[in-house]
């Protein structure tokens, strides 16, 4: 029988990019399916139980357009979108200011991941209750070489090495904890785990799925659209 939760967990998603990679065009609302990518990934985080509410991190000038996303998608979770700041990191804390109280999980994630699936969103918050903090993540395909001066100067074993992916989820009591300690020491990462790893928590690993792209050229809405049709074909 499978465990039930209750819905403890407050979603930031990022999306305060300057669209600089997709020719001017912001990204998260760029037709992808029946809806935009902002959209698509609302659903996502919608569809799971332990999720209380989403709070949208974005331009001031696409406020408008996500809540509209949100309307045609039926979404009941959006909370807030807020305008972000200058760093993704400043643009966290920008959410932060809008989670409710009752909350007791972070999960942060890149708004331009719209194919991240349901059922990787509830097993990387189930793994962060119980470790404080995890990432889903998918293991590296390839041979990966560290390089100097253009001379291969090591060879990272393989097993070892995990593309990390988002959402990030982390207890909200570390996570504040996390983000304080970077502020009185002037710290600013681009990456969540980093926060949690800069006061020692150990982060675990998620396995997701390497369908959890992040729309970042234009060539990326294309495969994204392609590799949408074949999760819903599965579904």
């Amino acid at each position: 029988m499978e465990q039930e939760y209750s819905a403890d967990t407050s979603v930031i998603l990022v999306c305060a990019g300057n669209a600089t990679r997709m020719q001017g065009k912001n990204k998260i609302l760029l037709p992808l399916g029946d809806t935009t990518v902002i959209g698509q990934t609302m659903r996502a985080f919608e569809a799971c139980d332990r999720v209380a509410e989403i709070i949208v991190v974005a331009r001031p000038a696409d406020h408008d357009a996500i809540w509209e996303s949100a309307d045609q998608c039926g979404i009941s979770k959006l909370h807030a979108v807020v305008e972000g700041g200058s760093t993704r990191q400043q643009s966290v804390m920008c959410g932060l200011r809008a989670l409710s109280k009752g909350t007791t999980l972070i999960a942060i994630h890149d708004g331009a991941r719209p194919l991240v699936q349901t059922k990787h969103i509830a097993q990387v918050i189930q793994d962060a209750s119980v470790f404080g903090g995890a990432t889903l993540g998918v293991p590296v395909k390839d041979t990966i070489k560290i390089v100097n001066d253009h001379l291969i100067v090591d060879t990272p074993y393989r097993p070892h090495l995990f593309i990390t992916q988002t959402p990030q989820v982390f207890k909200r009591q570390l996570y504040f904890e996390a983000v304080t300690f970077a502020q009185e020491h002037a710290l600013d990462f681009t990456d969540d785990c980093q926060l949690a790893e800069a006061i020692n928590c150990k982060v675990y690993m998620t396995t997701g799925d390497y369908t959890n792209i992040k729309i970042t050229t234009p060539e990326d809405i294309a495969i994204a659209q392609l590799l949408l049709q074949r999760l819903e074909e599965e579904a």
